[in-house]
C-alpha cells in the first residue's frame, strides 16, 4: 500500500482515460499529466476503431526527457521535459499503477451531455499482456538511478523518435479534439511545456 504523501492528493499522474461517446460517433480518449496534485494538461483524441471490439495497445514511455503516450505503437502525443525546461513535469516520485472505472458523467462525454446508461451495469474492464519495465523505488531515487548501467528506456533511442514514429505522430494530430495549450480560456498565458517543440 502506498502512502498518501506518495499516491494520495499531491500524487503525480500520468493517465489514459476513456471518457465515452454517443452511439455511432468515435471514442474519446483522454491523457492527462498531474504534479503534486495538480492537473489540467489534458488532451483527447478521437480513437480511429471501435475500442470495445478488440483488444488494443496503450502504451506510456516515460523517462526524464517525455511522457509518450501510444496507441497501437502508434505515438499519440508526447509531453517533454527537454534539458528540464518543464517545470510541470512528473520525475520526482514514484510510480503506481491503478485501473478504475467511475463516474465521470457530469463532465466527460460531450462535456456531460451524455449520461451513463447504468441498464448496461455492470461494466467491466479487462485487460491482457500487461508489461511494465522500470526501476524499483527506494527514496529519494530509484535504485537505477545509483547504478553507472542504463536501461533501455533511458538511452538516447528512448529519448527521441524514429522517422517513422514521427509521421505516426503528425498522421494521429488530426484526431486531437482539444489540447490545453491551445485553451486560452483555461490558460491566457502559455504554460512553459506547450512552447516545447514535441518532435525536438
Amino acid at each position: 500500500m502506498c502512502s498518501e504523501r506518495e499516491a494520495g492528493p499531491h500524487r503525480d499522474e500520468i493517465d489514459f482515460e476513456f471518457i465515452g461517446n454517443r452511439t455511432g460517433q468515435p471514442y474519446s480518449l483522454q491523457t492527462n499529466i498531474f504534479k503534486n496534485g495538480g492537473g489540467g494538461r489534458e488532451m483527447r483524441h478521437n480513437l480511429w476503431f471501435d475500442p470495445t471490439q478488440d483488444f488494443h495497445t496503450y502504451s506510456i514511455l516515460w523517462n526524464n526527457h517525455r511522457v509518450v503516450f501510444f496507441v497501437n505503437n502508434i505515438p499519440i502525443r508526447i509531453y517533454s521535459n527537454i534539458l528540464g525546461r518543464n517545470n510541470f513535469f512528473p520525475n520526482k516520485k514514484p510510480m503506481y499503477l491503478f485501473s478504475t472505472i467511475w463516474n465521470a458523467e457530469a463532465w466527460a462525454t460531450r462535456g456531460g451531455l451524455d449520461k451513463i446508461n447504468w441498464a448496461y451495469a455492470p461494466f467491466i474492464s479487462s485487460y491482457k499482456d500487461y508489461q511494465a519495465d522500470g526501476c524499483e523505488w527506494n527514496a529519494p531515487n530509484p535504485v537505477c538511478a545509483h547504478t553507472t548501467n542504463q536501461h533501455w528506456w533511458d538511452q538516447y533511442n528512448a529519448w527521441h523518435l524514429t522517422e517513422t514514429q514521427k509521421r505516426d505522430f503528425l498522421w494521429s494530430q488530426k484526431f486531437v479534439t482539444y489540447d490545453y495549450c491551445k485553451s486560452r480560456q483555461m490558460y491566457p498565458r502559455i504554460p512553459r511545456e506547450c512552447l516545447l517543440n514535441p518532435l525536438q
